[in-house]
């Protein structure tokens, strides 16, 4: 039956969802009960800072305004799917995104020599983890964890609330 196969991705990803509630529920509810973000951490097998970007409810210390709503709210789809560029190695369309200033700083062929330095130190891609994302001021960044075949590395990007790309940083996790 051909709508069998999609019913079963339909159920699984609203199994995922249902998921990612019930982890969310649990991290407030650890935090309301005085655990820290290090014992989380440590229990996601991720950072403090990892686990408090993922489920903290940051603020402003100047404004007092939530920094987990995000300026731009469609960032952390498209992180992943510049990200998805950067490995395909599309370094045309991924400079394509970049605001003027990171334009005349970074070209095709600063993109092509950095991938090819990842690639050097950690080997192959392998996969792409669950992205996050936050607002600084007036910019989203987003965090885009890879995997290769011989170690991490995070991509982040930083969008201005237009869309365009800020920023484009790739480096290693954060220690755990």
């Amino acid at each position: 039956m051909p709508g069998r196969p999609l019913a079963a991705v339909s159920e699984a990803l609203r199994e995922v969802r249902d998921a990612e509630a019930r982890l969310r529920d649990a991290v407030e509810a650890a935090r309301e009960a005085g655990h820290t973000w290090q014992e989380i951490g440590d229990l996601l097998g991720t950072s403090r800072q990892a686990a408090f970007q993922r489920f903290g409810r940051p603020t402003d210390p100047t404004t007092g305004a939530s920094l987990a709503v995000l300026k731009l709210p469609d960032a952390v789809r498209r992180a992943e799917d510049l990200v998805a560029l950067v490995v395909e190695c599309r370094w045309q369309d991924v400079a394509g995104e970049f605001d003027d200033r990171m334009r005349a700083e970074v070209d095709e062929e600063k993109l092509q020599v950095a991938w090819a330095q990842v690639a050097g130190s950690v080997g192959g891609f392998e996969r792409m983890g669950k992205a996050f994302a936050w607002s600084a001021g007036e910019y989203t960044i987003v965090h885009v964890p890879l995997a290769f075949e011989a170690g991490e590395r995070v991509v982040q990007v930083t969008y201005r609330e237009d869309g365009q790309v800020a920023g484009l940083l790739i480096r290693l996790p954060e220690p755990g």
